[in-house]
Protein backbone atom coordinates (compact mmCIF):
# COMPACT_ATOMS: atom_id res chain seq x y z
CA UNK A 1 0.00 0.00 0.00
CA UNK A 2 1.41 3.31 -0.39
CA UNK A 3 0.19 6.59 1.82
CA UNK A 4 -0.42 9.78 0.38
CA UNK A 5 -0.49 13.40 2.20
CA UNK A 6 -3.65 14.70 1.54
CA UNK A 7 -5.02 17.78 3.19
CA UNK A 8 -6.81 17.60 6.61
CA UNK A 9 -10.34 17.39 6.54
CA UNK A 10 -11.82 19.17 9.80
CA UNK A 11 -14.41 16.96 11.46
CA UNK A 12 -15.44 19.02 14.55
CA UNK A 13 -14.42 21.69 16.96
CA UNK A 14 -14.75 22.36 20.48
CA UNK A 15 -14.96 25.63 22.34
CA UNK A 16 -12.98 25.82 25.65
CA UNK A 17 -15.17 27.98 28.37
CA UNK A 18 -13.32 28.14 31.75
CA UNK A 19 -15.53 26.95 34.68
CA UNK A 20 -14.87 30.13 36.33
CA UNK A 21 -16.14 32.54 33.80
CA UNK A 22 -19.28 30.75 33.34
CA UNK A 23 -19.90 30.92 37.14
CA UNK A 24 -19.09 35.21 36.78
CA UNK A 25 -21.66 35.13 33.54
CA UNK A 26 -24.79 33.55 36.06
CA UNK A 27 -23.78 35.38 38.90
CA UNK A 28 -23.63 32.82 40.91
CA UNK A 29 -20.45 33.06 43.65
CA UNK A 30 -16.67 32.03 43.20
CA UNK A 31 -15.65 28.46 44.27
CA UNK A 32 -12.23 28.50 46.18
CA UNK A 33 -9.98 25.51 44.60
CA UNK A 34 -8.95 22.59 46.73
CA UNK A 35 -5.36 23.29 44.79
CA UNK A 36 -3.44 26.15 44.48
CA UNK A 37 -4.20 27.52 40.70
CA UNK A 38 -0.44 28.81 40.33
CA UNK A 39 1.15 25.75 41.84
CA UNK A 40 4.72 27.06 41.67
CA UNK A 41 3.56 30.37 42.96
CA UNK A 42 2.39 29.40 45.86
CA UNK A 43 5.23 27.06 46.21
CA UNK A 44 7.76 29.44 46.45
CA UNK A 45 5.22 32.19 48.64
CA UNK A 46 5.38 29.04 51.14
CA UNK A 47 9.04 29.04 50.65
CA UNK A 48 9.56 32.32 51.63
CA UNK A 49 7.21 32.17 54.45
CA UNK A 50 8.67 29.14 56.03
CA UNK A 51 12.52 30.85 55.13
CA UNK A 52 11.38 33.87 57.07
CA UNK A 53 10.21 32.07 60.53
CA UNK A 54 13.55 30.14 60.41
CA UNK A 55 15.33 33.66 60.52
CA UNK A 56 13.11 35.37 62.88
CA UNK A 57 13.86 31.83 65.22
CA UNK A 58 17.47 32.80 64.73
CA UNK A 59 18.54 30.11 62.26
CA UNK A 60 19.60 30.06 58.64
CA UNK A 61 17.91 28.62 56.18
CA UNK A 62 18.78 27.97 52.30
CA UNK A 63 16.40 26.71 49.80
CA UNK A 64 17.35 23.37 48.42
CA UNK A 65 13.70 22.94 46.74
CA UNK A 66 15.46 21.92 43.04
CA UNK A 67 17.91 19.75 44.21
CA UNK A 68 15.50 16.78 45.18
CA UNK A 69 16.73 16.25 48.35
CA UNK A 70 13.31 15.10 49.95
CA UNK A 71 13.30 18.48 51.56
CA UNK A 72 12.79 22.09 50.55
CA UNK A 73 15.14 23.70 53.02
CA UNK A 74 17.95 23.10 54.96
CA UNK A 75 17.84 25.78 58.05
CA UNK A 76 21.06 26.00 60.40
CA UNK A 77 20.99 26.87 64.15
CA UNK A 78 23.99 29.36 64.06
CA UNK A 79 25.48 28.66 67.69
CA UNK A 80 25.02 25.00 67.98
CA UNK A 81 25.47 24.24 63.97
CA UNK A 82 22.66 22.18 64.05
CA UNK A 83 20.55 21.60 61.05
CA UNK A 84 16.86 20.93 60.42
CA UNK A 85 15.19 19.63 57.04
CA UNK A 86 12.36 21.58 56.73
CA UNK A 87 9.64 19.79 53.71
CA UNK A 88 7.60 22.72 52.91
CA UNK A 89 3.70 22.14 52.05
CA UNK A 90 1.51 25.24 50.53
CA UNK A 91 -1.83 25.31 50.13
CA UNK A 92 -4.89 26.80 49.81
CA UNK A 93 -6.27 27.73 52.98
CA UNK A 94 -9.47 25.42 53.57
CA UNK A 95 -7.71 22.48 50.84
CA UNK A 96 -8.73 19.14 52.77
CA UNK A 97 -5.15 17.23 51.48
CA UNK A 98 -1.57 17.40 51.21
CA UNK A 99 0.23 14.92 48.66
CA UNK A 100 3.42 14.13 49.97
CA UNK A 101 5.97 12.18 47.53
CA UNK A 102 7.84 8.74 48.58
CA UNK A 103 11.53 10.13 48.54
CA UNK A 104 10.19 12.65 51.07
CA UNK A 105 8.53 10.26 53.43
CA UNK A 106 11.65 8.31 53.72
CA UNK A 107 14.11 11.12 54.41
CA UNK A 108 11.39 12.09 56.76
CA UNK A 109 11.43 8.39 58.45
CA UNK A 110 15.23 8.08 58.09
CA UNK A 111 16.20 11.61 60.38
CA UNK A 112 13.02 12.03 62.39
CA UNK A 113 14.39 14.17 65.32
CA UNK A 114 15.83 16.57 62.86
CA UNK A 115 13.04 16.60 59.85
CA UNK A 116 9.93 18.78 60.10
CA UNK A 117 6.91 19.19 57.61
CA UNK A 118 5.75 22.87 57.36
CA UNK A 119 2.65 23.29 56.02
CA UNK A 120 1.83 26.91 54.80
CA UNK A 121 -1.45 27.70 54.87
CA UNK A 122 -2.28 30.54 51.82
CA UNK A 123 -4.42 32.60 52.56
CA UNK A 124 -5.23 36.06 51.14
CA UNK A 125 -5.75 37.88 54.45
CA UNK A 126 -2.24 36.47 55.13
CA UNK A 127 -0.27 33.29 55.27
CA UNK A 128 -0.35 30.68 58.87
CA UNK A 129 3.14 28.78 58.84
CA UNK A 130 2.63 25.44 60.82
CA UNK A 131 5.20 22.54 61.72
CA UNK A 132 4.47 18.95 61.98
CA UNK A 133 7.47 17.08 63.87
CA UNK A 134 7.42 13.46 63.37
CA UNK A 135 5.06 13.30 60.48
CA UNK A 136 4.72 10.26 59.03
CA UNK A 137 4.49 6.41 61.29
CA UNK A 138 5.66 4.16 58.02
CA UNK A 139 7.00 3.97 54.76
CA UNK A 140 4.68 4.18 51.14
CA UNK A 141 4.19 0.65 50.31
CA UNK A 142 7.03 -0.23 47.47
CA UNK A 143 5.05 0.76 44.31
CA UNK A 144 3.71 4.34 45.80
CA UNK A 145 5.19 7.26 44.43
CA UNK A 146 3.45 9.79 46.63
CA UNK A 147 0.84 9.44 49.02
CA UNK A 148 -2.05 11.87 50.15
CA UNK A 149 -2.53 12.84 53.96
CA UNK A 150 -5.52 14.30 55.10
CA UNK A 151 -4.19 17.94 56.18
CA UNK A 152 -7.14 18.68 59.24
CA UNK A 153 -4.99 15.10 60.73
CA UNK A 154 -1.50 17.18 59.62
CA UNK A 155 -2.80 20.33 61.18
CA UNK A 156 -3.89 18.70 64.71
CA UNK A 157 -0.37 17.27 65.12
CA UNK A 158 0.94 20.67 64.31
CA UNK A 159 2.48 23.69 66.38
CA UNK A 160 3.80 27.18 65.43
CA UNK A 161 7.20 27.07 64.07
CA UNK A 162 9.35 27.04 67.20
Amino acid sequence: QRITARPPVIRGGVVVVPAGLLHRLRGEPAHAPSMPVETQVNAARARLAVMNAERALGYEPVDREFERLGYDIESTDPASGNVRFIEVKGRVAGADSIVVTRNEILYALNSPETFILAIVEIAPDGDTVRYVRKPFRSEPDFGATTVTYDMGELLARSAPPG
